[in-house]
């Protein structure tokens, strides 16, 4: 069973419907057993870090997504939803992440245009079971105004670059997290949602 965390922030739907083109069918549920007993579990998110981590602590949901990545069970964050699974997040002020792994949230300081919005190649640091059978030439499709800094090296699965080197995927025994919509990233998001099934076994 794969679940989709419901709590009132996200491309719920897109991400629901991303797995449903590769044939499988997940639950949107913010029930806390559910959510701890789901082969999978996905956490979404789209908007900021501060109201994200308000709706989490609001529904207590904050505590089951950290016991779950305890049990060893696969959580997989999207977009904000990786960005959530990380210390703290400069975003309108620090606050505090999911603190699952480490590195802080920052604004991205280029000349290039603010949000971080389009098509990006993926470069791989690593070979892992979350990018593997993906083209050399990958491209997936981001949008952000904010990247991962300070991050343990030993995490990083793959990246891309935008002025500044921009951690895409990362991976820390049962927690992963991409930083890009591969619900939106055509086949390569779909070979990367193939993937994310691997997991569970």
């Amino acid at each position: 069973m794969i679940v989709i965390i419901d709590y009132g922030v996200g491309n719920i739907l897109n991400v629901k419907n991303g797995f449903e083109r590769i044939g499988l069918k997940p639950i949107l549920t913010d029930v806390p057993t559910v959510i701890l007993q789901a082969d999978l579990a996905i956490l979404p998110g789209v908007g900021a870090f501060n109201a994200a981590m308000h709706q989490l602590k609001s529904r207590g949901l904050d505590k089951v997504i950290i016991q779950r990545a305890n049990s060893s069970k696969p959580i997989v964050g999207i977009c904000l939803g990786m960005q959530l699974l990380f210390e703290s997040s400069l975003e309108h002020g620090k606050t505090k992440g999911l603190d699952l792994l480490k590195g802080t949230i920052v604004p991205f300081k280029t000349h290039l245009k603010v949000p971080h919005m389009g098509w990006n190649n993926l470069f791989h640091q690593k070979s892992d079971l979350v990018n593997q059978g993906l083209p050399k030439d990958a491209f997936v499709y981001f949008v952000h105004s904010y990247y991962l800094e300070g991050f343990d090296e030993a995490d990083l699965v793959s990246y891309t670059e935008y002025d500044v080197k921009v951690p895409a995927i990362v991976r820390k025994r049962n927690v992963v997290g991409m930083q890009f919509h591969p619900e939106k990233s055509g086949e390569v998001g779909q070979q990367l949602l193939k993937n994310l099934k691997e997991l569970v076994q």
